[in-house]
């Protein structure tokens, strides 16, 4: 009987799981070595009064074809979210969040005359008369410089980065068009034009809203747990994993203290952890792989989430975000960098929110304890909607270094760690720093990994 050893208990690593038992049935042993006392890595369920409440992912792309193929493989379902829409605070005032742009990326002038100065609404109309822009083969290019160069720097500041540090806990100017917008690279590639290019990709304003993501009733609990009762595998919680060895025509996996070390021997290993972690495990047996996942930021985050008591009125939105240099009244800056109206979004009989906080650079704000944060969050709620309520439950959950940054030439990076892997037998690698951060990418990547392992253990 072949044995695989999935390192790490993340999404990713449980899909790599279910997806090798789906393709080799019983006839593997599968074992998931998870360094916490809990499965699920950066997906986290907690019952508030009685609520299930995510800290971390609270929805997944509703329409993405490999998360929606697996909540029914699952014999899951998914929640869409109600019709309220999103909001922005930039520039002092609240409005709607502009629906003809691409992730930002303006369509045209009349897309944002609610969120830009008339400067700044100006330089947008005038970008399709600039000099065409393309982006050659390789070429790679910093979010925020370069839309700023074209757009002005009110587009990055009131719309791409409120947009795109909610997704990766990162700064514009750090993160690269490429990995983080490969469909606009595309389009503008075809185009010459940024608005040109977001103006083929965003919706017309007379399509009908088509939900774009979904939720799962119970929680991302109910992802995991379904994934781990049908993968069948061996789950080991709190086991650190030392070291990864070579083993005559296999793997040895180190696992334990190093004066007491355990260890498993395996036919294939799927390492599926953040890029410190990887890098330290690969150093021996892929030391070009360890290397480039050295060369991977990671950024840290916190969720901050409550249940408030009925008589509470939120918003009539789904949530609002916040442009960078925002600021209350007095000048001190917001705490949050989002909130979402989490019972204006999904429904429910009880009244619920979240707000999310910290980019990179940002660490000390996350050094707060649960308390401050709290206090500082309801601070930025009463100045935002007028809202001043405590909690009648509420949690703080920290990521500490558990958001890949996709920088400039990311893509190239991830390139070089599997090329290097490839060329190691019974070696596969995936997670959050491959096809995206959201839980559909994580899904494509670990279902790559397990085609992987099955190929090498049907040779």
């Amino acid at each position: 009987m072949s044995h695989v050893v999935v390192v790490g208990g993340g999404v990713s690593g449980l899909v790599t799981a279910f997806r090798l038992r789906q393709r080799l049935g019983p006839s593997v042993r599968l074992t998931v070595l998870a360094p916490s006392a809990r499965l699920g890595g950066k997906l986290r369920t907690a019952d508030l009064d009685a609520v299930p409440t995510d800290g971390g992912a609270g929805a997944s792309v509703g329409r993405h074809p490999s998360a929606v193929r697996l909540v029914e493989e699952l014999g899951l379902s998914i929640v869409h979210p109600t019709a309220a829409t999103a909001t922005i605070r930039a520039g002092g005032a609240t409005v709607g969040l502009p629906r003809r742009t691409f992730l930002g990326v303006p369509a045209g002038a009349d897309a944002v005359r609610d969120v830009l100065s008339a400067d700044g609404v100006a330089r947008v109309a005038a970008e399709s008369s600039l000099p065409p822009l393309s982006l050659a083969d390789g070429e790679d290019a910093s979010v925020g410089s370069l839309l700023a160069d074209r757009l002005g720097r009110e587009v990055v500041d009131h719309l791409v980065e409120p947009l795109l540090g909610g997704v990766y806990a990162g700064r514009a100017d750090r993160l690269g068009l490429r990995a983080t917008m490969p469909a606009l690279v595309t389009a503008l590639n075809q185009k010459g034009s940024l608005t040109a290019a977001a103006d083929s990709l965003a919706p017309p304003l007379d399509a009908p809203r088509k939900p774009v993501f979904g939720a799962l009733r119970g929680g991302m609990r109910t992802l995991i747990d379904a994934l781990a009762d049908q993968a069948k595998a061996e789950v080991r919680l709190d086991t650190t994993v030392r070291a990864l060895a070579r083993w005559e025509a296999g793997w040895r996996v180190e696992m334990g203290s190093a004066p007491r070390p355990e260890f498993l021997d395996a036919d294939a290993v799927v390492v599926a952890v953040p890029p410190p972690a990887a890098r330290k495990l690969l150093a021996e047996v892929a030391p070009a792989a360890s290397a480039a996942y050295g060369r991977i930021e990671v950024g840290s985050m916190a969720v901050v989430s409550m249940v408030l008591p009925s008589v509470v009125a939120l918003p009539d939105a789904s949530g609002v975000l916040l442009a960078v240099g925002e600021r209350h009244r007095d000048g001190t800056p917001f705490t949050a960098k989002a909130f979402t109206f989490t019972s204006r979004k999904w429904g429910g009989d009880r009244v619920r929110l979240r707000a999310s906080v910290g980019r990179v650079g940002e660490e000390h704000t996350l050094q707060r304890d649960a308390d401050a944060l709290l206090a500082d969050v309801l601070a930025d709620l009463t100045e935002l909607s007028g809202v001043e309520a405590k909690p009648v439950a509420w949690t703080v959950t920290k990521w500490g270094g558990g958001v890949p940054q996709y920088g400039v030439g990311h893509t190239a990076v991830t390139a070089e760690i599997e090329r290097a892997v490839e060329a190691v037998p019974g070696l596969a690698v995936t997670g959050a720093s491959f096809r995206g951060v959201g839980i559909p990418a994580c899904v494509d990547a670990a279902t790559a990994a397990a085609v992987r392992v099955a190929a090498h253990l049907a040779v």
